[in-house]
This record gives C-alpha cells, sequence and structure tokens, in this order.
C-alpha cells in the first residue's frame, strides 16, 4: 500500500531563495502549457509533449522538470474530467461548472511540483537532499523528521517526491510503499463504529470518543476568525495566515487517535471493523442554517480513510455497510420504529422494551450487519457438485 512522509526541509536563505525561484518558475511554465492544452483541445500527454517539451527546455527548465511539469497539466485536466464525470461541478449547465470548463487550468507560484529520483536524491544517515533547480543542483539541503518517518523512508520510499511551500516553509512529501500485513481471513466477529457528530466514534465494544471537545475547538477557533476579519488590521491578518489550518491539524490528530484506538482493539481480539457508508450524506441532510457548518465540518471521510489505512497495515477485515436504520433499529430484537430513538442519546424499543445509549445500539447493529456482509462476500458461489 502506498503511504507518504511529509519531511520539513531546512535551507539556508540562498537555497531557500532557489526553492522559491524553482516552484515559480515551473508552475509559471505549467500555467503556459496548460493555456496550450486548452488552446488544443487537450490532447494527450504525447502530444501536448511535442507542442510544448522545446519551448520548456528553452526557457531553462531541465529534462525531467520538463516532463513532470507537462504530466502535471495532463493530470490535472484528467482530474477535471473525472470531476466533470461524477457530477462533482454540478450539472450541465450551472455555474460552477461552466466557470471550470470556460478557461485553462491555473497553477499557484508556489503549487506542488514532482521530483523523481533523476532530479532529487536522499542522503538519509545525513539527513540531507540534493534537488534540481532553475540555478542548478543545491546539495546537503538539511531536513528534518520523526525517527519513524525517517525508518519508513529508508526502507520503503519509492517513486515521486512532492516538493511544496507553505508559509514560507518548504516540504517534500515522499511516496512510500509499504507492505500489507496478511489478512485475517476468519476474523472471530466485527467491531461496528457509529460515527457522529455529538460522539465522533462509538463502538460495539463500549469505546465512545466524545465529540466534545472538539466541537469546543472548533467554536473557539470560528468565534476567533470573525473577529480577526472583522477587525481587519494588518496584525489581525498576520494572526489570521499564522493560525491558518490549526482546526485541521487539530481534527486530524484526533481522528489519527481514535481510528488507532479502533484498529488495535480489533487486531488484539482478533476480530474486523464495520464502518457505515456515509456518502453523499451532506446531499441528502437538510438543516438548519446554523447547523450547516457543524455538518460541514464533520470529517467522518478522514476519519475512516485513517481507520481504513490502520486496518490494512495490521491485517485486520474491514468492510463498509448501509447506514439505514441503523439508529431506529433494536440490536436486541430487531425492530424498526422511529420512536424507538427518544432523543439523541436515549433508545428504548417500543416491543421489547430494551433501553440503552442510542450510539451504542447503532453499533451493535452496524457489527451485525458487517458480519453479514462479511459472511456474504466469503460465501462460495460455485454450484454444489451433482
Amino acid at each position: 500500500m502506498k503511504l507518504v512522509v511529509q519531511v520539513k526541509l531546512m535551507p539556508d536563505a540562498v537555497q531557500a531563495a532557489a526553492l522559491g525561484a524553482t516552484l515559480h518558475a515551473v508552475n509559471d511554465r505549467a500555467n503556459w502549457v496548460s493555456a496550450v492544452a486548452f488552446e488544443r483541445g487537450v490532447p494527450r500527454e504525447y502530444e501536448l509533449r511535442k507542442h510544448t517539451y522545446a519551448e520548456l527546455k528553452a526557457s531553462g527548465l531541465g529534462a525531467q522538470a520538463a516532463q513532470h511539469t507537462i504530466k502535471k497539466v495532463r493530470d490535472a485536466y484528467t482530474t477535471l474530467k473525472a470531476n466533470i464525470k461524477a457530477g462533482n461541478l454540478g450539472k450541465p449547465g450551472s455555474r460552477r461548472r461552466s466557470k471550470a470548463e470556460s478557461k485553462p487550468i491555473g497553477f499557484r507560484p508556489d503549487a506542488a511540483h514532482p521530483y523523481d529520483d533523476r532530479c532529487l536524491s536522499w542522503q538519509y544517515d545525513a539527513r540531507t537532499v540534493s534537488i534540481w533547480t532553475t540555478s542548478g543542483r543545491l546539495r546537503n539541503i538539511p531536513f528534518t523528521c520523526s525517527a519513524d518517518a525517517l525508518k519508513t523512508l529508508r526502507e520503503h520510499r519509492k517513486g515521486e517526491s512532492d516538493l511544496i511551500e507553505r508559509d514560507g516553509t518548504f516540504y517534500l512529501i515522499a511516496v512510500c510503499e509499504v507492505p500489507e500485513a496478511p489478512l485475517n481471513e476468519n476474523p472471530s466477529g466485527f467491531i461496528g463504529v457509529d460515527l457522529g457528530i455529538v460522539n465522533v466514534a462509538t463502538t460495539s465494544t463500549g469505546y465512545r470518543a466524545a465529540g466534545r471537545g472538539l466541537n469546543r475547538h472548533r467554536k473557539r477557533q470560528l468565534d476567533l476568525r470573525k473577529k480577526l476579519q472583522a477587525k481587519g488590521t494588518k496584525s489581525a491578518k498576520r494572526l489570521l495566515k499564522k493560525r491558518s489550518r490549526r482546526e485541521q491539524r487539530h481534527a486530524a490528530n484526533q481522528n489519527h487517535i481514535i481510528s488507532k484506538t479502533i484498529v488495535t482493539t480489533a487486531e488484539r481480539t482478533g476480530r474486523g471493523i464495520a464502518l457505515e457508508d456515509l456518502s453523499g450524506i451532506r446531499d441528502r441532510v437538510r438543516l438548519r442554517k446554523d447547523q450547516r457548518t457543524t455538518l460541514h465540518s464533520w470529517s467522518f471521510h478522514q476519519l475512516a480513510a485513517f481507520v481504513e489505512c490502520k486496518a490494512r497495515r495490521a491485517g485486520v477485515p474491514l468492510v463498509y455497510v448501509d447506514p439505514a436504520y441503523t439508529s431506529r433499529q433494536c440490536s436486541e430484537c430487531g425492530y424498526i420504529d422511529r420512536k424507538n430513538r427518544v432523543d439523541q442519546a436515549t433508545f428504548a424499543c417500543r416491543s421489547c422494551g430494551t433501553l440503552m445509549h442510542a450510539d451504542d445500539n447503532a453499533s451493535h447493529n452496524i457489527g451485525c450487519r458487517g458480519e453479514a456482509v462479511w459472511t456474504a462476500g466469503r460465501e462460495s458461489r460455485v454450484p454444489a457438485t451433482p
């Protein structure tokens, strides 16, 4: 499986200027290639190379940098086409879709640029890199990362690495091919995971990750952003920039902790994990205006992705189940009724009288459905021998 490892570069002033100039140069040329591609109806990569490669070389880019610039542009158009086909940019004729289709794709001056092993080399013992720039090859640029990240780089790095600039700091994001653990083909059961906003995750084993602290943090960050934006001074804008992405980092850290706890429990007990398939829930659910910020800040997809990644590394089976009626169905007798859900936290079955926390009940239903999905997928479809 593929993982990415991010390392922070620590160049001196001259090296930083060269790296910044390189990113600006390749992205400026990428904008030109994008305009050529748009003008010619977005041809295939080989044909686009015939129209742009010589000009890129003449402008000072190296051979590999020119190739990667062309491929980056072509990949961007491929992604745009896929988003349009999937309906992610709206219906035909919508304002958002028309805007995307009516002009060439643009690249920011500090957008990421890919490097392969011909223009980037790693010295793991010295913790330095040698990298191509428009000013020539820069050698012995120090980088820093955790011990685990360095071990992953040393043992599994394979493929391209992206150079990015974020708030004046340069990073390399390296692709690593990490082997997966053997899958547990015969799990002793499935842990159901109910995802929510009040409780980020509730499992059928009794683990509950309360969302109170995370929601308070988001509310505090939102109020602070409103105050700073209303103030509008230079110092306020500087503080806004400094605090950017803080909420995202905090939420990602919480999701890593929760996902690790879930997967570790499943690995230790020899069970699989069942998650709700919540694809498209933001389009299906209708909420009041004051609740929309909370819904759109809900990072359920990121948490599910973290659980899936950790499960694959640990060899833990994972299945996605239909979440329909999991909050209304009694996990004891199977009776489904809207009135079973008394309030957000209370479930009381109208048939058998079972009383429990609503999220616990839903997690048990998800676990049962996960076991059914796994069994159905494992069943032999070969006709019986007469």
